[in-house]
């Protein structure tokens, strides 16, 4: 599995990194490699354009394919996030970025019809994917079930929920973010123990999914 760009490759856990690939004397990079025991190739700007499509910046990296986790890899946490079938790599590795800053250890993403770990989501994220626990599940409904028993109070998102500013979010708790154009889906919501929302004030009555998934994981207790 290929990722790129030079604050990936600084963020990246060492271990998870087979060979690296850089055009340019970047003595941060080079010291990464060589303090790490990075077996690293020097070639040129048109390989490495070859190789990616995004802006590498520099620098491509081969990497170990990514490794998801399981539900009984979630470890006394008290805030995850499940995106239900999101579609936008941009989006998810933008939510994986916040998720990240914020502490939270875990996001939980479906198996069919969404978004997978790949080297934009990596890129997006800023080589965070190495920091946070991503899970794959057959069925959000059947885990949404399984949380709510091991005591999560479950926040779906949508236009039409309560103001979640005039929400307690203390205790352990999920936060849905829906699909870009569809939002949650309706078994999902049904299975939700709150529907919460972000007031607009603007013409917009919707915002990018992974701007309100950065507003409502600070609101609701990010870095607590």
């Amino acid at each position: 599995m290929l990722a790129y760009g030079k604050n990936v490759l600084l963020m990246m856990n060492p271990k998870e990194i087979k060979k690296v690939y850089i055009s340019k004397n970047d003595l941060e990079i080079k010291k990464f490699l060589k303090d790490n025991k990075i077996h690293f190739v020097v070639t040129s700007n048109e390989v490495l354009n070859k190789m990616v499509k995004g802006n590498h910046q520099g620098v491509v990296i081969e990497r170990e394919e990514f490794k998801y986790f399981e539900l009984k890899d979630i470890q006394d946490e008290e805030f995850l996030v499940i995106l239900d079938h999101l579609e936008d790599p941009h989006n998810f590795g933008a939510i994986i970025r916040t998720s990240e800053a914020a502490g939270i250890k875990t996001i939980i993403i479906p198996k069919d019809r969404s978004v997978s770990v790949n080297d934009t989501v990596i890129k997006t994220s800023v080589g965070t994917t190495s920091n946070v626990k991503i899970i794959k599940v057959t069925n959000i409904a059947e885990t949404i079930k399984k949380l709510q028993k091991e005591g999560y109070f479950i926040y779906g998102t949508s236009m039409n929920g309560k103001d979640c500013k005039n929400m307690d979010f203390s205790g352990k708790k999920v936060l849905i973010i829906g699909n870009e154009g569809k939002g949650i889906s309706k078994i999902v919501e049904e299975k939700c123990d709150e529907i919460i929302s972000i007031p607009m004030k603007g013409e917009v009555n919707s915002l990018n999914a992974s701007v309100a998934a950065g507003i409502l994981i600070f609101k609701m207790g990010g870095l607590s």
